[in-house]
């Protein structure tokens, strides 16, 4: 029994700390202003917020975040990865906000923009893995 113990506190101290409802509002607010500067619809917005309805978008966007869904709260985690890895990687501001809407050869020619738009958390994931990489985070 004793083994079993180790690995339980192993997985639980592996696991990613909870995202606190303060904090999944101010990156709600954040992605607000980073959809803003990438130039997302609002149609895009919904789909990269998983399904978020047209309504919920436009209180965000008037500052009603509201309560956030723990899944809603790893996509808008996810994307201020990604937001954080074009910061460090590129100095220039046109660059760090014109890349997801680029052509990228680890795409398959396809901008980062669109593999989000896949619509999957692991599509928002798969962005931020290959910004990971290339940073060296």
């Amino acid at each position: 029994m004793p083994h079993l113990q180790v690995i339980e506190k192993t997985a639980h101290q592996a696991a990613a700390p909870e995202i606190t409802e303060a904090e999944g509002q101010a990156m709600a607010r954040a992605t607000v202003n980073l959809f803003s500067r990438w130039r997302v619809s609002d149609s895009q917005a919904c789909i990269l917020l998983g399904g978020l309805s047209p309504r919920t978008w436009a209180r965000w966007k008037g500052g009603d975040i509201g309560r956030i869904p723990r899944d809603l709260k790893a996509r808008l985690s996810n994307l201020m990865g990604i937001h954080k890895a074009l910061r460090i990687i590129f100095t220039d501001t046109d660059r760090v906000y014109g890349w997801v809407r680029r052509e990228n050869a680890a795409f398959g020619g396809a901008s980062a923009l669109d593999v989000m738009l896949g619509g999957e958390l692991t599509d928002i994931m798969r962005v931020r893995r290959y910004l990971d990489s290339i940073r060296g985070g």
